[in-house]
């Protein structure tokens, strides 16, 4: 391939090097053409098929090897085959030799360009597969934008060939028509600018909006066929504004903005306000975390000079300290809260009845209905049971119910069985371990935590067995049964049955949207896992929107929040401005011991994506506030392009790795890069200058060798 890409482009710089050689260009003038043209028309008249096949093999070659001058041909062939004749030929002709420039470039230029800068141009081209035909329309229709740019740029995108040629052939016809009729006109005119009036290119102007104005009408013919079974039932006036389903992260701050911009707006909410998070996730997960991070501190209190210690305690007071910081933090999600900015709170299950009106059965047993102008799906997610026989007999708990259901235990359960090796089952493994648990996690993949590259799901493994955590990866569970009045889950591997004898169970398999009750399949909105949206978060219903685990792709509560704004403000105000979900910069982070958080791509995305990157890695061991908290373990790992500062991502592993990371989020988001970093005055000592040094072991990996080698001899001349 690189064979036949060399010999092409040896064979286009010898013909545009002849083209320029040979002074071709004195030929493509007005002047030369008014001048010429008696005879090329003489010319015509004696050989009209030669003359023809000859300019249209000239105009493909001048097209595709995008020779300037395509006007000066274009009048000629108005001049010399008059109108029709001369429109046949020249719209054939261009179309012709942009397709060869383009697939020129795309044989060129696309493996390199995709090398270079892989992950930009895979959005590029969805939105060339959504929209390209349009877009490609659209400037065909705009002589005033350089053709020969048009054919080079799309050529590196993934158009098919055949699209290309006839939205091109269609887009220029106008164009084309106008150059040719002015050769046409030729004696009459003075000079090339002549052709283009203010009045002309306007009206190209007009031309190109035309698609956007047609687009428009598309789109509401489509809004008015989606709401056609509808039509009887739109209401003539809205209750409210905004109905948001939901109250965890993503329904808050949907309800949040929508009265802060002064919309009448509801939340409705089943049962807990501030969702998975406050109740079941984030909060009394992080609750538990400290506590058992504590327990692990005392029994290795030798690493702070002090003397190893067994913690006393009571199990039940370590899950009441769970529920008392839930119970801290509730009021920032409360009813009486968000009543006070300004939200109506219905404590309820909505579903939707038609597109602008939500059936909400209240908690009291009445029922009542809402319409609004717009609705926000923000209903969440839910643990997922995997469908293990016998699981029901003996008894399980989730992330949802652990902490109800353990703060009934007297003591910390003696043989945990943990079912998952992600995020969730990490953290909690990890934490019941240090707590006195004998835990045994059972992951069915090949390592745990597979989102992560290979050497942190080892470290992360490493770290849980250090607390005394049984690993088992590569075991696929396959039933739990009750032998002798003890509960045992049988798993496989290697093609053998072994038995794990446990007093608990804990299901940490993931998490499912939740997608049932909602009205969704009667309104008939796709679902596949998640509520199916576009860029805006729209379902099929303009109106409708979804935010959160409900839609995907991410799991988090900032995310959801993020989410949120999105569509809340699309939904109060796209009739004017829709704003597309900005998915660029995601951060990340499971707090085990010792942390890990991520933002961007890390190595095996990259691989698989086929990005180019450089590594640079800095050892947390080596900083000074690490040593003196006797946390000196873990890296900082940064992605960049391939010799540029730019930060394609950024892995984190030790102590408040999640704090850490915030500094390269902002740097990701705002376009800084490595450079910035380094330059940015971090306060001794702190964690914190772990990301100054990481940005200089860039540095000097990238140092000016040849140039510092002469800096050495001005130095040595200036010793004398």
């Amino acid at each position: 391939m690189r064979f036949r890409q060399t010999v092409l482009l040896l064979l286009l710089a010898l013909a545009i090097g002849a083209f320029v050689a040979l002074e071709l260009g004195r030929y493509l003038s007005f002047d030369q053409l008014k001048a010429s043209q008696a005879s090329f028309a003489q010319l015509h008249a004696e050989q009209p098929l030669t003359v023809a096949a000859v300019y249209f093999l000239i105009y493909v070659l001048a097209t595709a090897l995008s020779i300037p001058g395509a006007v000066i041909i274009t009048l000629a062939g108005g001049a010399i085959f008059g109108l029709w004749q001369g429109l046949l030929i020249v719209s054939f002709a261009s179309t012709v030799g942009a397709t060869l420039a383009f697939l020129a470039s795309r044989f060129l230029l696309r493996d390199w360009v995709e090398a270079r800068f892989g992950q930009r141009l895979t959005d590029i081209n969805a939105g060339v597969n959504r929209e390209g035909a349009f877009y490609l329309f659209t400037l065909r229709l705009i002589p005033v934008v350089p053709f020969f740019l048009i054919n080079l740029l799309m050529g590196l995108t993934r158009m098919k060939v055949w699209t290309y040629y006839w939205v091109s052939q269609i887009g220029m016809l106008a164009g084309t028509a106008v150059y040719v009729n002015a050769g046409t006109q030729l004696a009459q005119l003075d000079s090339v600018k002549g052709i283009l009036s203010p009045a002309l290119l306007g009206s190209f102007v007009l031309l190109g909006i035309f698609p956007l104005i047609a687009r428009r009408i598309v789109a509401a013919v489509q809004k008015r066929k989606v709401y056609a079974r509808w039509a009887d039932q739109r209401p003539k006036t809205f209750d409210r504004n905004l109905i948001v389903i939901g109250g965890g992260a993503g329904g808050l701050v949907s309800a949040y903005i929508a009265a802060a911009v002064k919309a009448k707006v509801t939340l409705i909410e089943a049962h807990k306000m501030g969702g998975d998070c406050l109740n079941y996730g984030c909060v009394p997960s992080k609750a538990l975390i400290k506590s058992a991070k504590l327990a692990h501190q005392m029994r290795h209190a030798s690493n702070y000079g002090l003397s190893d210690a067994a913690p006393s305690f009571s199990f039940k007071a370590v899950m009441q300290r769970v529920h008392d910081v839930i119970a801290a933090i509730e009021p920032h999600d409360s009813i009486e809260r968000y009543t006070g900015l300004g939200v109506e709170v219905l404590q309820g299950f909505g579903k939707l009845v038609n597109p602008w009106t939500v059936e909400v059965a209240l908690n009291d047993g009445t029922t009542q209905r809402l319409t609004a102008r717009c609705i926000v799906i923000a209903a969440g997610a839910r643990p997922f049971v995997p469908p293990l026989p016998g699981l029901d007999d003996v008894g399980y708990v989730n992330s949802d119910t652990l902490w109800d259901e353990f703060s009934k235990l007297d003591e910390v359960p003696k043989r945990l069985v943990v079912l998952g090796g992600g995020p969730i089952g990490c953290e909690l493994a990890q934490s019941f371990a240090r707590l006195g648990s004998h835990v045994t996690q059972v992951e069915m993949g090949a390592r745990i935590m597979v989102r992560e590259d290979e050497e942190v799901s080892e470290l992360a493994k490493a770290s849980l067995e250090a607390d005394g955590v049984q690993v088992l990866t590569g075991h696929k569970a396959l039933r739990c049964e009750l032998v002798d009045g003890e509960k045992t889950l049988v798993v496989e591997h290697a093609g053998a049955e072994q038995c794990i004898v446990f007093d608990q169970l804990l299901c940490a398999v993931g998490r499912v949207a939740r997608l049932q009750g909602y009205g969704l399949e009667d309104l008939g909105i796709p679902t596949h896992r998640t509520v199916q949206t576009n860029e805006y978060l729209q379902t099929i219903y303009p109106n409708i929107y979804a935010a959160g685990d409900v839609a995907g792709p991410f799991q988090f509560t900032h995310t959801a929040a993020h989410q949120a704004w999105y569509a809340a403000v699309n939904a109060l105000f796209g009739e004017w401005k829709l704003f597309k979900a900005d998915y660029s910069v995601i951060p990340w982070a499971t707090f085990i011991d010792p942390e890990v958080a991520r933002v961007g791509l890390n190595e095996q995305e990259a691989k698989e994506k086929n990005i180019p990157y450089e590594v640079t890695k800095y050892g947390i061991d080596d900083l000074d506030r690490a040593i003196a908290d006797s946390e000196a373990h873990g890296y900082v790992k940064v992605l960049t392009v391939p010799g540029k500062d730019k930060i394609l991502g950024v892995t984190i592993v030790g102590a408040h790795a999640a704090d850490l990371l915030a500094e390269y989020v902002l740097a990701m988001k705002h376009g800084l890069g490595l450079n910035k970093i380094l330059g940015t005055i971090h306060t001794y000592p702190t964690m914190s200058e772990a990301n100054k040094f990481a940005a200089g072991e860039w540095k000097r990996a990238h140092a000016p060798q040849k140039l510092l080698a002469w800096v050495k001899k001005y130095h040595d001349w200036r010793r004398g």
